[in-house]
């Protein structure tokens, strides 16, 4: 299944900003999560790593199911809390940031990016394992989708000066 053409998303967005890559758009951070090999900046592959790695802790190695051993489970927890602390110090050292007037955000973009990976590997999997008419399937996507437009919201507003992110 293809994703939609977003280009237009930012429309209301400094053009320099995006065309420098410094945050993608939730479409090329979702393709980015399947593997995809999508142009577009170090968000993209730390997307790509999270993706990996919530795929590992949700469905497991080739599908045979979640990691059970304690090693793993606290491994594979530290290494996305790297990433996310990775995507956080890259944001703060790219990102021009308002403090002036704009709104602090709740979350960092490191934790959204996270949750958006999470987000992606349960709604594949769903396809994957579920029936077409199936509750479930239908919410992991309604899920995601809302989390898209959210992280699509925040670097709308972050980029506008509207917002601003957490610096942890």
């Amino acid at each position: 299944m293809a994703l939609p053409d977003m280009s237009d998303q930012y429309a209301d967005i400094d053009a320099h900003a995006l065309t420098h890559g410094l945050l993608p758009t939730s479409d090329l951070l979702l393709r980015a999560c399947r593997g995809h090999r999508v142009i577009g900046g170090p968000l993209l592959w730390f997307a790509h790593d999270l993706a990996v790695l919530q795929e590992r802790r949700i469905v497991g190695r080739g599908g045979s199911g979640p990691e059970t051993d304690p090693t793993a489970i606290i491994e594979n927890k530290r290494r996305r809390i790297e990433l996310v602390m990775a995507i956080d110090d890259w944001i703060v050292r790219t990102v021009p940031q308002h403090r002036l007037g704009a709104t602090l955000h709740t979350e960092t973009v490191g934790s959204v990016i996270d949750r958006l990976a999470e987000a992606s590997v349960r709604a594949h999997h769903a396809l994957m394992t579920l029936d077409a008419n199936d509750e479930m399937l239908h919410g992991a996507w309604h899920h995601l989708a809302e989390l898209s437009d959210a992280y699509d919201d925040l670097v709308r507003d972050v980029l506008a000066g509207r917002r601003r992110l957490p610096a942890w």
